[in-house]
C-alpha cells in the first residue's frame, strides 16, 4: 500500500481526467503511487494509455490491462466484482506477474505471445487455480488477450476480455452426473447390480467426486460397505463393516442413523485418492441414504473437491446424489419383494392346480359310486311313486353338475400341468357348432328367448379337438342363458381370411367396462349381475379362453351394459399350427356326446317350470316315505327363498311333509316383496343369491318396522365361525351350514317358529295391558276425595263388583263411570 502514500502532493486535475470514467475503481487507482512505478504519474502518461484505461473502465464488460515492461495491471469495476476476490484494491498498479502469480505459469506464455506477435489469443473454459479468496479455487474462463499499442505503433502491453463460466462448467459437470443416474433404471434388477451401476456413474466424475463409499444399515446396527468409487479394494479408508458405536472409526454412523448429514475433516487421515485434482481432498460429506416413513438405508460418504467452497449447490448435488443411491434401493428392494411375491404366488398356484388335479381324481371315483347305483335306482324304481321318483332324478341332476365342476377342474389342471392330450381332426365346423346348440334349444325356448343359428357350410375344414369344442360352446351358450332376460341369443359362422370366425351374441345384462379386463379370469366372477341363478364356479370363461388357446385361436368380448354381449371365437384354417402329433383323421360323423347333459340340466333348472311352489301343506303319501319330525300344531307359514331349483324342491318337500305351510320364490328380492305383503312365520333363505342375496335381505327386513319381527334362518355353503357371524350380524335368527340333515333343519325351523309366536303372543298381552292402564284413571277433589273411578282400574286391584260387596265409590250420590284415555291437563280439582 505503500504506492498510496503520497497520492495527496499529485495534481489532482490530471489525475481525474485519467480515472474519471469509472468512480468506483477510478477513485481506487487514483490513490496508487504511480510515481512509484515504470510508468509514472498520470499526468506524463501518453495518450494511448489514457485512452486504453479510459475504454477499460468506462466498459461493463470484465476487462484487465497490463501496460509497460513490468505489465503493470489496471481492471475495472465488472472484473473487480467477477474474479479478483480478495486482491483488490492491493492488485492495482502491481506487475501483473504479481497479481497472478499462482496462475502465471498457464497465461504468462500467452501474454508473451501477444506482446511478441501482436496478435490475439483466444481461451475458451480454460481451468485456472485462482487464489482470490485465500485457498487455491477451481474456475473456468474465457477470454482473449489483444495487443495494446503505445502512441509509435509499438506493442507495449494486452488487453483482456474475459467471461468466467465456473458456475456453467461445473453446473453442467454434476448435471450430467445426476443425469447419468437415472439414464437407464430399467435394467436395474437387484440392489448389487443397482450399487454397481451407481458406481459407474459416480467413477465418471472424479472432480466433484474425488472418492465415494455406500454403506447399509444391518439389524444389528451395524454399517456394510455395499458400494465405493475412486478407491483401490481393501483400502484402509474402506472399511468392510462399521459397528454400531463406530466413535472412534473414519466414518461415523451415529449422525446419519439419525437422519442427519455431517462434514468430517480429514486432515492427518490415512492416504486418500486425489481424483483428477493434484492433492487429496481435506473434507468428506456424510449423507443419510433417507428412506420414506423409516429409518434410513444407509449414508453415503463423498470426498469433497479441496479446491471448491461446500456450498449450498456442492451440498444439494451431493444429497441429490444420496436422494438416486437411496430411491434407487427402494427400488430394488421392492422388485426383490415383487419377485419373491411373484414367486410364492406362483408356488401357490402350482400347488394349488397340483391341489385340484389330486382332488379331481379323488372326486371321480366316489362320483361313479354314486351315479352308477343311482343310474340303477332310476331304472329299478322307474314305476316308483312320485316322491321317489323325484328324489332320485334330484340326486342324478346334481350328481351330473358335480361331475361336470369335477372335471373342469380336471382340465384346468391338466392345462397348467402341460398334460392335455388333444386329438384335433379335421370337421365341417358349423355343422358341429350348429349341432351343439341345438341341445340348447329348449331351455332357449322355454325362457321365452329367441334363438338364431346361423352357420352356413365353411369352404375349408377346420381342426378341433371335438370335447374340447363341445365345452367351448356349450360355456358360451350356458352363459349367455344365465344372463338373458329378455330378447334373442345367436349363434354364427363365417369364414374371414384364413380363419373361421365364431360368434354367441345375447341381449342380456352386459358386463360393465371396468370387469371386461377380468372377464376371462378364473375364479373371477362379477357379483353384483343380475343372473338366473348365483352359482358357480367362475371357471368357465376362462376354461374356454384356455381351451380355444389349444386350438391356436382366441376369443374376445364386446359387452354394452343393457345391450347383451358378443363373444367372437377365431380359429386358423389348416393344420400348420398345431402339434402334428396330435392330429388324428377325419372320424365319421359323430352325436353329441353326454358331456352337454349336464349344462342343459342345469340351465333347465334355473327356468320356471310352470308349476306354482306354493300349495297345501303335503304330507307323506307311503308308509315307505322316510317320517319327518312333526311340526306345530297349529299349522305355521314358511317362506323359502333360493335360487337353486332343486335345493327350493328340496326344502319345500321336507317342511310341508312335516306340516308347514311353504312359499318358495327364486331370490331375495322376491321374498321381501313376499314379506311385505303378508309376513310369514319364519323365512328360510340361502345367503348367496341374484338380485339381492340372504345377508342383503335380512338388513332390509330388519330396517322395516313392519318386517322386522320376522324371524329368519340363512342356509350357506360358506361353512366356518366368520361366516356364521357375518349372517348373525347382520340380523338373523340363526345360521344353518350345507349340507345339513333334515332333520337339523326341522329342528331349528321349529324352534324357530316357536319362539316367535311367544314374542307375538308376549307382545300382544303387553299391547293389551297398557292399553287398560291407560284407561284406568280416577278423579279426586282438591281434598283428595274420590270422586269418580274406572271400572276397568278397580278389576285390576280387585275392587270390582265380583270381588268387592260394597258399592262403587260415590261421592254425592253419583255413580263413577270410566274415563277413557284422558288427554290434556286435568281440571283442577282432579288427581290423576
Amino acid at each position: 500500500m505503500e504506492r498510496f502514500a503520497d497520492a495527496e502532493h499529485r495534481p489532482r486535475a490530471a489525475v481525474a481526467d485519467v480515472f474519471a470514467a469509472d468512480e468506483e475503481v477510478g477513485g481506487d487507482l487514483a490513490l496508487v503511487d504511480w510515481g512509484a512505478t515504470p510508468l509514472g504519474p498520470p499526468e506524463g502518461w501518453p495518450q494511448s494509455l489514457q485512452t486504453a484505461v479510459s475504454i477499460l473502465l468506462s466498459s461493463r464488460f470484465p476487462m484487465w490491462m497490463a501496460w509497460g515492461p513490468d505489465l503493470t495491471f489496471f481492471c475495472n469495476a465488472a472484473y473487480r466484482r467477477d474474479t479478483l476476490g480478495q486482491k483488490y484494491p492491493w492488485a492495482l498498479g502491481r506487475p501483473a506477474s504479481e497479481v497472478w502469480a499462482e496462475i502465471w505459469d498457464d497465461i504468462g506464455p500467452r501474454i508473451d505471445a501477444v506482446l511478441t506477435t501482436g496478435q490475439a489469443t483466444w481461451d475458451e473454459a480454460l481451468l485456472l487455480f485462482l487464489e482470490r479468496s485465500g485457498y487455491p479455487e477451481e474456475s473456468y474462463h474465457t477470454f482473449s488477450y489483444s495487443p495494446l499499442r503505445d502512441d509509435a505503433g509499438a506493442v507495449v502491453g494486452m488487453l483482456c476480455v474475459v467471461s468466467e463460466e465456473t458456475e456453467r462448467v461445473i453446473g453442467e459437470r454434476r448435471m450430467a452426473t445426476l443425469r447419468d443416474l437415472g439414464s437407464d433404471p430399467s435394467v436395474v434388477r437387484t440392489e448389487q447390480e443397482m450399487l454397481a451401476f451407481v458406481g459407474q456413474q459416480l467413477g465418471r466424475n472424479p472432480r466433484d467426486l474425488p472418492f465415494t463409499l455406500t454403506y447399509l444399515f444391518q439389524p444389528d446396527g451395524s454399517a456394510r460397505l455395499a458400494g465405493f468409487t475412486g478407491l483401490p479394494v481393501g483400502h484402509p479408508a474402506a472399511p468392510a463393516t462399521l459397528s454400531a458405536d463406530a466413535g472412534d472409526s473414519l466414518w461415523p454412523t451415529a449422525a446419519p442413523a439419525r437422519g442427519e448429514s455431517a462434514v468430517l475433516a480429514l486432515d492427518g487421515a490415512t492416504t486418500l485418492p486425489v481424483g483428477e485434482w493434484p492433492k487429496p481432498p481435506t473434507r468428506a460429506l456424510v449423507v443419510p441414504l433417507l428412506q420414506q416413513g423409516s429409518d434410513p438405508y444407509g449414508f453415503l460418504v463423498a470426498g469433497l473437491n479441496r479446491y471448491r467452497p461446500l456450498g449450498q449447490g456442492y451440498r444439494g448435488f451431493v444429497e441429490l446424489v444420496a436422494g438416486h443411491i437411496a430411491a434407487g434401493i427402494a427400488g430394488a428392494r421392492s422388485y426383490q419383494a415383487q419377485q419373491r411375491r411373484a414367486e410364492e404366488l406362483a408356488e401357490l398356484d402350482r400347488a394349488k392346480t397340483t391341489f385340484f388335479s389330486n382332488i379331481s381324481h379323488e372326486f371321480r371315483t366316489p362320483l361313479t359310486l354314486i351315479m352308477g347305483p343311482v343310474e340303477e335306482l332310476r331304472a329299478r324304481f322307474d314305476g316308483a311313486e312320485v316322491r321317489v321318483r323325484e328324489e332320485l332324478d334330484a340326486i342324478h341332476r346334481n350328481g351330473l353338475r358335480l361331475g361336470k365342476l369335477v372335471n373342469s377342474l380336471l382340465d384346468f389342471s391338466r392345462i397348467e400341468a402341460g398334460r392335455v392330450q388333444a386329438r384335433y381332426e379335421p370337421v365341417d365346423l358349423s355343422a358341429v357348432t350348429a349341432e351343439l346348440a341345438s341341445v340348447f334349444r329348449s331351455a332357449v325356448d322355454r325362457a321365452g328367448l329367441a334363438f338364431e343359428v346361423d352357420c352356413p357350410a365353411l369352404d375349408e375344414p377346420v381342426y378341433i379337438d371335438r370335447g374340447m369344442w363341445e365345452k367351448v360352446v356349450l360355456n358360451l351358450l350356458s352363459n349367455a342363458l344365465k344372463f338373458t332376460f329378455d330378447g334373442s341369443i345367436s349363434v354364427a359362422t363365417r369364414a374371414e381370411n384364413d380363419h373361421a370366425v365364431i360368434t354367441v351374441a345375447d341381449t342380456g345384462i352386459g358386463v360393465p367396462a371396468e370387469e371386461m379386463p377380468r372377464l376371462f379370469e378364473r375364479f373371477h366372477r362379477i357379483e353384483t349381475a343380475r343372473s338366473r341363478s348365483n352359482e358357480g364356479s367362475g371357471i368357465g370363461l376362462a376354461l374356454v379362453k384356455e381351451l380355444v388357446g389349444l386350438h391356436g385361436g382366441t376369443i374376445s368380448a364386446d359387452s354394452t351394459v343393457g345391450k347383451g354381449t358378443r363373444f367372437t371365437v377365431r380359429l386358423p384354417f389348416g393344420s400348420e399350427h398345431l402339434p402334428a402329433d396330435a392330429l388324428a383323421p377325419t372320424a365319421s360323423a359323430a352325436a353329441v356326446s353326454a358331456t352337454a347333459e349336464p349344462y342343459v340340466l342345469e340351465a333347465l333348472r334355473w327356468l320356471p317350470t310352470g308349476t306354482s311352489d306354493t300349495d297345501t301343506p303335503m304330507m307323506p303319501t307311503s308308509d315307505n316315505a322316510a317320517p319327518y319330525p312333526s311340526g306345530p300344531v297349529v299349522p305355521a307359514r314358511v317362506l323359502i327363498a333360493d335360487d337353486n331349483a332343486d335345493m327350493r324342491e328340496y326344502l319345500t318337500r321336507i317342511l310341508r311333509g312335516a306340516g308347514y305351510h311353504v312359499e318358495a320364490v327364486v331370490d331375495g328380492h322376491e321374498a321381501l316383496r313376499s314379506v311385505r305383503a303378508d309376513a310369514p312365520d319364519l323365512v328360510v333363505s340361502d345367503v348367496m343369491m341374484p338380485r339381492l342375496d340372504g345377508l342383503s335381505l335380512v338388513r332390509e327386513l330388519r330396517t322395516d318396522p313392519r318386517t322386522a319381527p320376522v324371524p329368519v334362518l340363512l342356509l350357506s355353503a360358506r361353512a366356518g365361525q366368520e361366516a356364521s357371524i357375518e349372517g348373525l350380524q347382520a340380523g338373523a335368527d340363526d345360521y344353518l351350514v350345507k349340507p345339513f340333515a333334515a332333520a337339523e333343519l326341522l329342528a331349528r325351523v321349529r324352534a324357530k317358529v316357536e319362539l316367535s309366536r311367544l314374542r307375538t303372543h308376549h307382545a300382544r298381552w303387553r299391547t293389551a295391558l297398557v292399553d287398560s292402564l291407560q284407561e284406568a284413571f280416577f278423579v279426586c277433589d282438591e281434598d283428595g276425595a274420590v270422586i269418580e273411578i274406572n271400572a276397568a282400574f278397580t278389576d285390576i286391584l280387585g275392587y270390582g263388583p265380583t270381588s268387592c260387596p260394597t258399592r262403587p265409590f260415590t261421592r254425592g250420590g253419583r255413580t263413577p263411570t270410566p274415563i277413557r284415555r284422558l288427554t290434556g291437563r286435568p281440571p283442577k280439582h282432579s288427581t290423576v
